[in-house]
């Protein structure tokens, strides 16, 4: 058997699709206020700014056929195209490497390897929540409190997200082609839902420097047990000059060749 080989059928795969079977992953989602042009500053066009908001979402997922719970954290920022209001992920951190092949070939998501943890301790009220996301020996994003009151787990929810798909010129000079723009639509249903009254820390690190967008002021954090699906569209291209100043947003090495900023929390 050469499993190198032309495929003669498609391998089976589990169904993982809006109509596959549910999947509940314990999730800690807080907002938190910056300054407006530090947002205005990260977003390629044609993504505009709306409020100065970051969103930090740590989450642990049982995945089918898998031993252990998959880890994950994304940090966002609020924008909008058009009429459509969402967030641009700037980094995206995912436990395993098919997590991460899969969201950055198929969506164009900023995903890198790293750790995350979402422990909890205690039930109820008064239990004690902790999240942080690390990456290179750093933890860059470490969000703590206990649980302050029990919330309603409400309807179901959608959000949207913005991602620019594209591929490196071989030559060294642009993209392949113009990046595709790229929509994807979330649905949330929760059936545990808990307000947190949450500290956030941020840290700086060379590659992931998400400390850059301060926190201000904490607006909300809720840790919930959530059911979660994502159908993405591709809404057109963009032009690479768009795109093309901000390509360092995926790829350590670029990132890493910029001027350091001064290292502790914020």
């Amino acid at each position: 058997m050469n499993r190198y080989a032309a495929l003669t059928r498609d391998p089976e795969t589990a169904d993982l699709g809006p109509d596959g079977p549910k999947m509940w992953s314990l999730n800690l989602v807080a907002h938190y206020e910056t300054d407006a042009d530090l947002v205005a500053a990260v977003l390629p066009r044609p993504l505009e700014p709306t409020d100065p908001v970051v969103r930090v979402n740590l989450a642990r997922v049982d995945m089918p056929n898998m031993t252990v719970p998959l880890q994950a954290g994304t940090f966002s920022v609020a924008c909008r195209h058009g009429d459509v209001h969402g967030y641009y992920d700037l980094l995206m951190l995912m436990s395993t490497e098919g997590a991460v092949t899969g969201g950055r070939e198929t969506f164009g998501e900023p995903k890198k390897i790293g750790a995350v943890s979402l422990e909890r301790t205690g039930e109820g009220v008064g239990a004690e929540i902790v999240g942080v996301m690390q990456r290179a020996g750093v933890d860059i994003v470490e969000i703590r409190g206990p649980v302050a009151e029990v919330l309603d787990p409400g309807p179901v929810s959608e959000r949207f997200a913005f991602y620019y798909k594209f591929l490196l010129d071989p030559a060294g000079d642009g993209f392949d082609h113009d990046p595709t723009f790229v929509r994807v639509r979330r649905t949330q249903e929760n059936r545990r839902a808990e307000r947190v009254d949450a500290t956030i820390v941020l840290r700086d690190s060379a590659v992931d420097p998400v400390a850059d967008l301060p926190v201000r002021r904490v607006i909300d954090a809720v840790f919930t047990e959530s059911h979660q699906t994502q159908i993405g569209t591709i809404v057109g291209t963009v032009p690479g000059e768009w795109v093309w100043p901000f390509r360092h947003q995926r790829y350590d090495g670029l990132m890493a060749r910029l001027a350091p900023v001064a290292t502790g929390s914020r």
